[in-house]
């Protein structure tokens, strides 16, 4: 068994950076390390945006999106197009979309997606306020940005049924082949879904 080589303190700072994505625990311990050696510069200032996005985050009551007010930044943004609504899984999904800049519109988090094996249901995700936004009226599309997984697909069509009969257009993102992507290195589902997906040029 390993000793001990710091404080209870230090290796709760580890530990709790181990559960971080992306970071395990011996680049938690390096973190850490850096943070520490870096104690004016990075861990108090640190602290301090933490305790701060502790006091302050919300939940968007709209659209799901993470921030510090409610309704969120993009949901008062009059400069977007709140007539069109694009769905996604997740926060980072919507954060990925916005760092592309190809469209500007309004967004819905899910919260995740349909997984039965996983137990999460229709009710675990924010389904029912897509649904209940689009029946308010003045939404003309929604576009569904969901993963290309089994779980993506079972959802989107969950929602594509739940939205038949309220008048908007549905659309999905084009799966195929990625801007610089090379046929040979591509897999059979993905070179499927590009040849069905063809368009004119």
């Amino acid at each position: 068994m390993a000793k001990r080589v710091t404080g209870p303190e230090i290796e709760k700072l580890i530990q709790l950076l181990a559960k971080v994505p992306g970071l395990g625990p011996r680049s938690a311990r390096r973190a850490a390390l850096h943070l520490i050696k870096k104690k004016d510069q990075l861990l108090g200032p640190l602290g301090h945006a933490m305790g701060e996005a502790y006091d302050k985050v919300k939940i968007c009551s709209c659209c799901g999106n993470v921030d510090t007010s409610d309704p969120c930044t993009v949901c008062t943004d009059v400069q977007r197009d709140q007539t069109v609504i694009i769905v996604v899984e997740d926060v980072s999904d919507l954060w990925a979309l916005e760092r592309a800049g190809a469209m500007n519109a309004a967004y819905h988090v899910l919260g995740g997606t349909l997984s039965p094996l996983d137990g999460i249901g229709p009710d675990d995700l924010n389904i029912k306020g897509l649904i209940d936004r689009v029946a308010k009226g003045g939404i003309r599309e929604i576009i569904i940005a969901v993963n290309a997984t089994v779980e993506g697909q079972t959802t989107a069509h969950y929602i594509t049924d739940h939205l038949a009969g309220l008048e908007v257009k549905i659309t999905r993102l084009a799966h195929g082949v990625p801007v610089g992507g090379e046929l040979d290195y591509l897999d059979e589902g993905t070179l499927s879904a590009a040849l069905r997906a063809r368009t004119a040029i």
